[in-house]
Parts: C-alpha cells; structure tokens; sequence
C-alpha cells in the first residue's frame, strides 16, 4: 500500500476515535455546565446545530477541494475539528460548547474530502476495495472510541475532550507532513448555484418516481439519529452506566455492526434479494429496540446486540437496490440527492428525539425505544410499495 495511502486510513481512524470519544461523557459534560439535571434537549441543539453547519457548508467546502485542491480543505477541517474539541475541553458555558460544535460543522469535511483523495489515486477496478478499507477503519476507529472516551471520562470529565483534540492535532500534524496533494487544483470559478444544499432536493419532487426511495433513506437516518442523541441518557438512567459502561456498550454495539455489514448483505442479498433483506433488517431492529426498551438488566442488552447488528444488513441493500431506480448516467445527481436527505434528518430528529425522551425520562427512559420502532415501521409500506420504473429525467439547471 502507498504511503498516500496508509496516511489518511490512519487519518480516518484517529478521526473516528475523536468522534467516538465524546459520546459516552456528554451528558455528564452539559449538566457540568448548564447545572440541570436533565440535559437532553440540549444534546438535541448540540447535534442538530453541528448536522446545520455541515449541511450548509460541506458543498461549499467540496467545491473548494476542487478548485483549491484536497490537501488545504483536509488540513483547514482537521484544525477546525482541534479548536472544537479543545472548546469542549474547557469551555465554561453552554455558548462555549456551541460555538465549538458550530466550528466543527463548518469545518466537517474532512471524511468527505478523505473520500475524493481516494478517489483521485485510485485506479477505478481498486476503489471498490479502498472504500471497503475506509468504512472498514472507520468502524475501527468508532469501536475504540466510545470505550476510551468512557474510562478517561471516568478519571476526569475534561480529560476525553483534551485527548480528542490531541489525536486531531496529530491528525493535522500526519497530514501537514506526510500527505501531498492528489490532484492538480483547477483554480476555476465556482458555480455558486451548485452550492445550494437544497438543490439536489428539487429534483425528487419533479420526478415522483425517486421520493418513495428518498424517503427511506429519511426515515432511515432519522432513526439511526436516536443513538447519537439518547443512548449515553439511556444507559445512565436506565442502568446507572458510568462513562466506562456506556462505551463498552457502544463499542460493542460498533463491534457486531461492523462484522453484520461486512459479512452478512452479500449473502443475505443473493439469498432474498434486496427488499426481503431491508424488511430483514428492519424486524432484527425492531425486535431489539423492544428488548431494549423493556429491559432491567444490563448483561439483556449486550445479549442482543447481535440481533440488533442484524440491522445493518438493511442499508446496503436499500443502496443496492437504489441504484436501480436510475440509469448510469443519474447515479452521482441521486446519490446527491441521498445526500441531502440524510443531512435533513440530522438537523430536524435530535431535536424531536431529544424531547421525546425529555417528556419519558421520569416515568420510562426506555419508551424512547419504541418511538424508534413505530418510525421503523413507518417505512415497510414504502419498502413494499417500490416499483422499478423508466429511469428518470436528469435535472436541468
């Protein structure tokens, strides 16, 4: 492997551990600084402001790794996750943390970048395997994550913060030094139409074949937003987890995902096709939200975390089976408009989730789980209703 290469799977993986660090510890970091005890919707802004800034801003950045080139968008996105974390660290109020999180926002490139400097030095019969590289140390590094970030957060509150915002200081440091440019920058005028994050969108609700497949991709990750949101919550009203158990739960959460993704679509595809497989992965979710929600014993939901891994078997498929509903030529305007509809979903349900779970956490914090499974249903209709049709129109502007 080139050393290209081997400097930004290692730049993956430590931007995976810096995520994953603050997740177990955030709960106990927001009631530090805000002095009230239940911290969710707060966790909801802090989320949903991040989800904004990027959904603003990463076609801006984008545009700017074409024309300026990926090494300086990479470099300016790791500095900018550093002076978050390093906010986080030591801000002593709730606008602290929040202009923190907005940095990093504006500043969330880094993966998306990571992905077109793939790109560019990969021959196109290897890219399939490199991109299976990158998810793969990217689960990597979101499995380490959330068991570190918990023991240190056990010792000291700040003390994952600092760490997170020295692994991104290394982060930036690697890439200064070691990783060059991969492409020629064009230095042309950018189109400032193409900025637009609700451009894409336009063209669903002009060719109505495509918005039933949109919005699965919605429901899907508006889900999928739950965890981020509630989990850490969860686990320490639920359960009493300390820092230490609400990462070890999500590493092995990260653990069974990672191995149900790698191994099971493949098989699970060629054996029920791509619908029976999404509806697979729905009721392997379901079963184990329930579990999860009705549980009084910590050892029940590590029990089930290989039933709920059988969910990530769905959205491989749901991938599989959406290129499919456009011709070659439309693949890349879709997967833009998925794009836009994940980033949707990432501003609008931490907010709605995060409130639910204001209104459960005195009487049952685990009935935010069967919120989660009435929003999963929500979406077989649609899985069933499918039809292949004439691939659609590309969008004009």
């Amino acid at each position: 492997m080139n050393k290209p290469l081997v400097v930004i799977f290692t730049t993956i993986v430590l931007d995976a551990v810096g995520i994953g660090l603050i997740f177990p510890i955030l709960p106990a970091l927001l009631r530090e600084v805000t002095h009230v005890e239940n911290v969710a919707f707060s966790i909801g802004i802090m989320t949903a402001l991040y989800a904004v800034m990027q959904f603003l801003f990463a076609p801006v950045l984008g545009s700017l790794s074409d024309r300026l080139g990926r090494r300086p968008i990479l470099l300016i996105s790791l500095a900018g996750a550093a002076v978050n974390y390093l906010f986080l660290a030591f801000a002593p109020s709730l606008w602290m943390l929040l202009l923190g999180r907005a940095i990093a926002g504006l500043t969330s490139a880094n993966l998306s970048v990571a992905t077109a400097y793939i790109t560019d030095i990969s021959p196109e019969d290897m890219r399939a395997r490199r991109f299976g590289l990158f998810n793969a140390m990217f689960g990597i590094g979101f499995i380490i994550g959330p068991v570190l970030g918990g023991a240190l957060g056990d010792y000291w509150l700040r003390l994952p913060f600092m760490a997170a915002a020295a692994l991104n200081a290394a982060n930036l440091l690697l890439a200064f030094l070691m990783l060059p440019e991969s492409r020629t920058p064009t230095r042309g005028k950018i189109d400032l139409a193409a900025l637009n994050p609700l451009r894409p969108l336009r063209w669903v609700f002009e060719v109505k074949s495509l918005l039933p497949i949109t919005l699965i991709f919605f429901v899907f990750s508006a889900a999928g937003e739950v965890y981020g949101t509630c989990w850490a919550l969860w686990g320490g009203d639920a359960f009493q987890w300390n820092g230490l158990w609400i990462g070890l739960s999500l590493g092995a959460f990260g653990v069974c995902q990672t191995l149900a993704q790698a191994f099971l679509p493949g098989p699970a595809v060629k054996l029920m096709g791509e619908r029976a497989t999404i509806l697979t992965g729905v009721a392997g979710t379901c079963i184990a939200l329930i579990v999860m929600a009705f549980a009084t014993r910590s050892w029940m939901i590590f029990a089930i975390m290989p039933v709920f891994a059988l969910g990530g078997i769905g959205a491989p498929a749901l991938q599989s089976l959406a290129t499919r509903q456009v011709d070659e030529s439309q693949q890349g305007q879709f997967q833009g408009v998925i794009a836009s509809a994940l980033s949707l979903a990432s501003i609008v349900c931490p907010l709605g989730f995060s409130s639910l779970y204001f209104v459960f956490r005195a009487h049952w914090p685990g009935a935010i789980w069967l919120s989660v499974v009435v929003v999963y249903v929500s979406v077989v209709p649609l899985v069933l209703g499918l039809r292949f049709k004439k691939p659609a129109a590309a969008l004009i502007p």
